[in-house]
């Protein structure tokens, strides 16, 4: 399987997972993600090219303004996530945002969102949730769980 994954803060990071028995490139080509998860609308918009048919969106509602936007030299695209739902592809969202400050730290929007994608994934919950207890300080393992599970049972289509 193969999930393509991308966040923005302060500008576009895109990443390539991809898993199962034989991997023999770490890199994704256009159309060959089963899954696109984003932080940003517009960063989904951007990236969708690399979904394969019958992938799945899980996005943040986030949006944040590019240049443009902010300079006024364009406005920000309305609709973005009916629009691609509206293609026929299966879309999963939520305000990831909101959710991470109901867990405690926006910080947590990232965990979040793997809540959400791991109801579409072939591991075990309990593995996210071994593997959140084994990467994240005592101190903050508390409000990364809370976030995880409100992820895993929010998405709207």
């Amino acid at each position: 399987s193969e999930v393509h994954g991308m966040s923005q803060r302060g500008g576009s990071v895109i990443t390539y997972v991809r898993y199962g028995e034989k991997v023999h490139s770490p890199i994704i080509e256009e159309g060959g993600a089963d899954i696109l998860l984003s932080f940003e609308q517009l960063e989904t918009l951007r990236w969708l090219p690399y979904l394969k048919k019958g992938g799945i969106v899980i996005s943040s509602e986030q949006k944040i303004d590019p240049m443009p936007v902010i300079t006024g030299a364009a406005n920000y695209p309305a609709d973005i996530l009916p629009g691609i739902a509206a293609m026929g592809i299966q879309v999963e969202s939520c305000d990831a945002l909101k959710l991470a400050e109901e867990a405690g730290s926006v910080k947590t929007v990232n965990v979040v969102l793997i809540g959400m994608l791991a109801r579409h994934l072939e591991i075990a919950k309990e593995v996210f949730v071994q593997a959140l207890g084994e990467c994240i300080k005592e101190k903050f393992l508390a409000m990364n769980l809370k976030a995880f599970e409100l992820g895993y049972h929010t998405g709207k289509q």
